[in-house]
């Protein structure tokens, strides 16, 4: 699979047979695309968990405690809708996507259909909770970028844009595509956000519980 903006194929044989050109594949479990984006498997993830929830939807909707509920919804079915979630980068369009899947849950689990014309904001007063599913993809974005910057290994010399190549990149017209470190919106720079992170107490402080909301950028 070729990532780039030029439409030509690359052609790599392995003992005289040619390997194929292809747009996606599974890695790790992953959906790669030769775009770049993160919104295929955004979607995809979010088909399984909403999958793995009707299969178990009479546990989800039951009179069992609505705390207990809530806390098997965000084990069973948010884990496998954030899997990887780490190395996503959110544009507007996908954190909407992920918005919308966690209201799905709590209208799901509390039986409310949308025929009932029930606002997003009394769904949250019923299950007595905030839009949290953005928050919890930045907690483990920052947990595991900061984890990658205390190393000297190599992703963090391609996040930090150091691997030679010999590709001639042009910048193209229209705003810059968002980067996998701009979600932690710290506007000091990369070497401020890469300082703050080699003090391990600093980085939880900052990109902790306590983290701020995630701000729609279109991008």
């Amino acid at each position: 699979m070729k990532i780039s903006r030029q439409p030509t194929p690359v052609t790599i044989k392995i003992d005289q047979k040619q390997l194929e050109n292809v747009k996606c594949f599974k890695y790790l479990g992953s959906l790669l695309t030769d775009d770049g984006r993160c919104t295929c498997e955004i979607k995809s993830r979010i088909a399984m968990a909403k999958a793995a929830f009707s299969k178990k939807k009479n546990l989800f909707t039951s009179k069992l405690d609505l705390n207990l509920r809530k806390k098997l919804v965000k084990c069973y079915i948010w884990s496998i809708a954030l899997y990887g979630a780490e190395t996503w980068t959110l544009r507007a369009v996908d954190q909407k996507h992920l918005e919308s899947f966690e209201m799905w849950c709590w209208r799901r689990m509390e039986k409310i259909s949308w025929t009932d014309y029930v606002r997003n904001e009394e769904v949250l007063i019923r299950v007595s909770e905030q839009r949290n599913i953005l928050h919890e993809i930045r907690k483990r974005k920052a947990n595991w970028i900061g984890h990658v910057l205390r190393r000297n290994c190599l992703l963090k010399e391609v996040i930090e844009g150091k691997i030679e190549r010999r590709i001639e990149v042009t910048r193209r017209r229209g705003r810059r595509r968002k980067k996998i470190l701009d979600d932690l919106g710290d506007r000091r720079g990369y070497c401020h956000l890469k300082e703050k992170s080699l003090d391990r107490i600093k980085w939880r402080n900052c990109f902790g519980r306590d983290c701020g909301p995630v701000v729609l950028t279109d991008y």
